[in-house]
């Protein structure tokens, strides 16, 4: 088999990092792991500031306009069924809250066994990722 004929049956991850799915710092030096956790962190974090806000103003201006829209009398909302209905919600979400399932259980391992792999990499993540926040 040629070299153009491995290289189209290889994933497109696979070309990139490698079939080594072990930890990023035998791939990297230090410096290069910190650099690319903190602009990545960087840029998640001021997009998440971004969306953020942009969420909060949209849920706050739903919520006046339906004030609004209730006080002067163009639609009517009946407020004890509304509080009747989030108190049955609460109820459900506690019920399935006690115990987490197994995807969650996996997923959370899966991060922590990276975490714990990548601790250069994630540290400059989470340092980039409160920088964005911040400006």
């Amino acid at each position: 088999m040629d070299m153009v004929e491995y290289a189209k049956k290889q994933r497109w991850w696979n070309k990139i990092f490698g079939k080594n799915s072990g930890p990023v710092a035998e791939k990297y030096d230090v410096a290069t792991q910190l650099a690319i956790g903190g602009v990545s962190g960087w840029c998640a974090g001021y997009l998440f500031q971004k969306v953020g806000k942009l969420a909060a103003s949209a849920v706050g201006g739903g919520f006046f306009l339906l004030q609004i829209a209730n006080h002067t009398g163009y639609i009517k909302v009946d407020w004890k069924r509304v509080e009747r209905d989030v108190n049955k919600a609460k109820k459900q979400l506690k019920l399935n809250t006690e115990k987490p399932s197994k995807e969650v259980r996996t997923k959370v391992d899966e991060v922590q066994t990276f975490v714990k792999k990548n601790i250069v990499l994630t540290g400059g993540f989470a340092g980039g990722f409160l920088l964005g926040l911040a400006s």
